[in-house]
Order: structure tokens, then C-alpha cells, then sequence
């Protein structure tokens, strides 16, 4: 059996492809990746505080992580399909330093408005990095795109972990203004991201000489099952981060409302959550390239659902035990997800991209907002109560066509710039 994958993995015939992964690229855009979801990690971190000092509802809450998420997935899709056609090695750079303003503007709202406006900014730079990181990525697989999905994906989920320890630490100790502080953490990447858009361009001038006339592999699958396939998995992506948002965004009340432990205690133990996350993270991608990214995914998902369904009648103790389970099994899927879905469209690497993370981003913010308002009218409890259900939708996955067991076909590409920028 064959596991078709796009152009964007393969060498043109008569040159030999990669021998492996270039885990220096890898390391370096996961480092970024941590550097970027750090800085975002932190707006959620600092709920409590904004939600004390602005006295905030959990609807406005809400309304915060909404306006992140919708910045940062409404441009995605439409930056992934641009850089298809034509690659910005040095957008990442810009990207991030809409994020380095986001954050030094946060750190001195004195309002709401302008707190919306400074994770509006924090989640454009976000929308900027991801498709084009994700690129990279796969650029720098050697054949191995599930791997290289989780590398890179990984260090967005230290980062992610990261962020609750800092505010416990150093945020809600010395205040908002402290957020300041993390604008090193921006430039850091900046300086990095400057280097991977140097090997960037270098490696597209590499590839675009080769691709004068290039045998790829196209999947034969009708288009009528590449579109049920996607929708599949975008209602997929639906269940998973309405059920994150759950955890991410209401967690810290959560432990609060029904243990009534400290503020910082709680961010330790979504600290926890997050690093089990991370871990899951790293786990799915290398498994979905070795057994199939199908199973990865309906497993990732639907295996999550005995533990959700324990969460809202756990004690305190276990309710920290059952949340690793949770984030290892739940955080697997979006690597296979993510190159699953790569396969299903070869040569559209950032338009998927740029789909699929701003498409999460999106029920992020919508599921942040929505359970905001029912935690509101019915209490922080119904809210866990209610998503507990939502990883049974994981059943859709059984409607995904294995791929491993098409074989491709072969067309010709003749279109340089397409081949060469698509890589």
C-alpha cells in the first residue's frame, strides 16, 4: 500500500529525495512556534485579572477570546492561498511583530475596547504565522509530514502550557503592566524567523530549478469525496477545540467555582492539562505516518469521550488526573488531521493550512463566547456537563477513506512557479 503524498514532499523525478527530516529547520520554527503561543497563551492566562480589574462578565470574557480567535483564523485561509501562488519567506517576521505590538498595547489597556483591540492584533499575527510555519514544515519533512506537523506543532503547546506559569509567576504578582516584560520573547523569534525566511527562499530558488517539468503523485479520489472528507474533518476539528475552548478559556473558574483553591493553584493545574497536551501533540503525527492518519484521528477523538463523560463528577484530585488522558488522546488528531487533509489536496499545503488553523481558531472563539454566555445563565458546571459529549462526533471518522490504500495516480506539472512555491 502507497501513502500518497502531495508535491510539496516530493523532489522532481531525476533528483533523489531528502534522506530525512532537517530537524534544524524543525527545531528552530517549533521554537518560534513556542515563542508565538506563548505571548497568545498569556491573554488567556491574565482572565482573572482583566476579569477583576475591568470587572468582566464571563459573556465579555468570552467576547475577548472570540475577537483573538476570529483575527486570527478569518486571514488564514486567505494568506495560505496567496503564499500557494506566491511565498513571503519574511512574512513571518511582519507577522510577528503584530504580535509584539498586540502585546505591549494589552499591557496598558485601560479599557475594554482597547483590550480587543490588542488581541486583535496578537491574533493577526497569529493568522500570518501559522500557514507559512506550517509550509516550512513540510518543506523540511523528508517525506515524514506527520512527524514534522508534530515537531513543529509541539512547540506551539509548550508555549501554550508556558503562558499560565508565567502569570502565576510573574503576571498576576506584579500586574498587567509585567505583560511588557514578554516583548523580548517577540523579537527573540523575529531574529529566528529572519533566519528560516534566509533558508526559505534559498531552498524555493533550490526547487524552483527542478521543477521545469515534474512527475507528481495526485490522489484518485473523486472530487465529490475530497469535499465530503473535509467537511468531515473541519466537524471534527468542531468537536475538539469547542471542548478545549471548555478547558482552555473556563478551567481556572471552574477549579475556583467548585474547589475553591487559589488562582494560582488553578493555573498549575491548567498547567498540567496543557503539558499533557503537548505531549499528545508530539505523539499523534509519527504514529499517523507509521499506521495510517485515519485511525490517529478517529481514536484521538472519539477516545477522549470515557474520560470527558468522568470530568464534571471527579473530585479535585482526579479531576487534575483525568485531564491528562484528555489532553494526551484529544491533542493527537490535529497533526493527522492537518496532513490528512494535505494528502486529500496536494499542492495546496498553506490553503490548508490556513483553513484548518484558522478554522480552529475560529470554534475556538466561537466555543469561548458561546459557552461564556451558558456559563452565564446556567452555571460554570453545566457548561462541562454539556461538552462532555461533544468527543462522541469522533463516529464521523469512520466515513474517511483510508489513503494508505489508494494508489496515485501520476499527472505532469508544468507550472514552475505553482510546484516550486507549493513546496
Amino acid at each position: 500500500m502507497v501513502n500518497p503524498q502531495s508535491p510539496n514532499d516530493q523532489e522532481p523525478m531525476g533528483r533523489s529525495a531528502p534522506q530525512g527530516p532537517q530537524f534544524a529547520v524543525l527545531g528552530a520554527i517549533s521554537l518560534c512556534h513556542m515563542l508565538n503561543d506563548t505571548i497568545q497563551s498569556l491573554i488567556v492566562a491574565i482572565y482573572p485579572l482583566l476579569k477583576s480589574s475591568l470587572a468582566l462578565s464571563f459573556a465579555q470574557i468570552g467576547l475577548i477570546t472570540f475577537v483573538y480567535q476570529l483575527s486570527a483564523s478569518l486571514f488564514q485561509p486567505v494568506i495560505g492561498y496567496y503564499t500557494d501562488l506566491k511565498p513571503k519567506p519574511f512574512s513571518l517576521v511582519i507577522g510577528m511583530s503584530c504580535s509584539l505590538m498586540g502585546l505591549l498595547l494589552l499591557s496598558v489597556a485601560p479599557a475594554y475596547g482597547i483590550v480587543l483591540a490588542a488581541v486583535g492584533l496578537i491574533g493577526l499575527g497569529s493568522s500570518v504565522f501559522h500557514p507559512e510555519s506550517s509550509r516550512i514544515a513540510r518543506l523540511a519533512s523528508g517525506g515524514q509530514p506527520g512527524l514534522a506537523q508534530s515537531v513543529f506543532q509541539v512547540g506551539g503547546n509548550f508555549g501554550t502550557a508556558i503562558g499560565p506559569l508565567l502569570a502565576a509567576f510573574i503576571v498576576l504578582p506584579q500586574g498587567r503592566g509585567s505583560l511588557a516584560w514578554f516583548s523580548v520573547l517577540a523579537l527573540i523569534a523575529m531574529a529566528f524567523l529572519f533566519r528560516i525566511g534566509l533558508w526559505y527562499g534559498r531552498e524555493l530558488v533550490r526547487r524552483k530549478a527542478k521543477a521545469r517539468q515534474a512527475n507528481v503523485r495526485a490522489l484518485p479520489l473523486p472530487k465529490k469525496q475530497v469535499a465530503v472528507s473535509v467537511a468531515i474533518l473541519l466537524v471534527l476539528i468542531f468537536s475538539k477545540y469547542f471542548y478545549l475552548a471548555s478547558i482552555s478559556s473556563y478551567y481556572l473558574f471552574y477549579l475556583i467555582h467548585k474547589f475553591g483553591i487559589s488562582p494560582e493553584e488553578a493555573q498549575l493545574r491548567l498547567f498540567i492539562f496543557l503539558g499533557s497536551v503537548a505531549a499528545g501533540t508530539l505523539i499523534g503525527g509519527p504514529i499517523g505516518d507509521r499506521i495510517g492518519r485515519k485511525y490517529v484521528i478517529w481514536g484521538s477523538i472519539l477516545g477522549v469521550l470515557p474520560f470527558s463523560l468522568a470530568l464534571p463528577h471527579a473530585d479535585l484530585f482526579w479531576t487534575a488526573v483525568l485531564t491528562v488522558p484528555i489532553g494526551i488522546i484529544l491533542s493527537s488528531a490535529f497533526a493527522a488531521i492537518l496532513v490528512y487533509a494535505q494528502d486529500l489536496i496536494p499542492g495546496r499545503t498553506g490553503t490548508v493550512a490556513g483553513l484548518f488553523f484558522g478554522f480552529a481558531f475560529g470554534m475556538g472563539g466561537i466555543g469561548a463566547a458561546v459557552l461564556g454566555g451558558l456559563a452565564d445563565s446556567h452555571g460554570i458546571e453545566f457548561v462541562y456537563q454539556l461538552c462532555a459529549w461533544l468527543p462522541a462526533i469522533g463516529l464521523l471518522a469512520m466515513f474517511l477513506p483510508d489513503l494508505r490504500e489508494k494508489e496515485p495516480k501520476v499527472k505532469v506539472v508544468t507550472n514552475v512557479t505553482e510546484q516550486a512555491s507549493q513546496a
